[in-house]
């Protein structure tokens, strides 16, 4: 379980995720010169420039319960990949709490982790590793692994030379074949051959069966209407609503 900050908080034991009242901000004009801060530095407060704040998500609630696939959707900029990564424990939010149940597995972006000096085959020990498996594990899933990307052949190159579909190809393997708990999906399979998409869809029915639970990030109406049960919509950085896809995505057609 993810430590959390508010030890008053508790994780039902249904409950695979839990987001409590959660908020992010980020500054528009983060990065400055040294010849900005060194002005800055000599300017009073009350004429100094201040930072406009975009504010990515605003006291953000839900839970997903176990075995549930849960979509997120929203246009760009409504914070969907931002709540993705608070979830995952790339980011960290400003206020508020994420709870998860057991082991995670992130596709958030392609070629994440992955080390472009090393061969593809070295990568799939460094990620499973990363993913928590054993190198026995890794052993006795690796054939697996490579016969599911369909990039044999290369498995002996530096990932720096691989395509997008290539990197994205090795990475959705390693993860599944981890058999995490949780599994969180942004917008990966937009980057696949079709028929690879249609591979990963299947695959990913068949983690569903095994009781596995999904948040997938993804501008396919398609994709979201086939793997997911519920849907969540977040738009200008709140939830709008949380419930049936077919019924989200009128809802998100209706807040453009």
């Amino acid at each position: 379980m993810k430590k959390k900050s508010n030890p008053k908080l508790t994780l039902p034991e249904n409950v695979a995720i839990q987001v409590s009242h959660v908020s992010k901000h980020f500054s528009l004009r983060a990065n400055s010169s040294i010849k900005e801060s060194i002005i800055k530095l000599f300017t009073p407060k009350k004429k100094r420039h201040h930072d406009q704040q975009f504010h990515a998500l605003d006291d953000i609630s839900f839970t997903i319960d176990k075995g549930e696939t849960v979509g997120l959707i929203g246009v760009n900029g409504s914070g969907k990949s931002t709540m993705l990564k608070m979830i995952s424990g790339v980011m960290q939010p400003d206020s508020g709490d994420v709870l998860i149940r057991g082991r995670l597995a992130g596709l958030i972006e392609v070629g994440a982790g992955f080390a472009s000096e090393l061969t593809g085959r070295e990568n799939v020990y460094l990620n499973g590793a990363i993913l928590g498996l054993s190198e026995k594990q890794i052993d006795e899933r690796y054939d697996d692994i490579v016969a599911f990307s369909g990039i044999e052949p290369f498995m002996d190159t530096e990932v720096k030379f691989y395509s997008s579909g290539m990197f994205l190809r090795l990475a959705f393997a390693v993860a599944v074949y981890s058999n995490p708990d949780i599994f969180l999906i942004d917008e990966i399979l937009a980057v696949g051959d079709e028929a690879f998409q249609h591979k990963c869809i299947e695959r990913l029915k068949e983690q569903q069966k095994q009781g596995q639970t999904m948040v997938i990030v993804s501008h396919s109406e398609g994709q979201i209407k086939e793997l997911c049960q519920r849907c969540i919509v977040l738009a200008h950085s709140h939830i709008i609503f949380d419930g049936d896809p077919e019924e989200a995505f009128n809802v998100m057609r209706q807040n453009l």
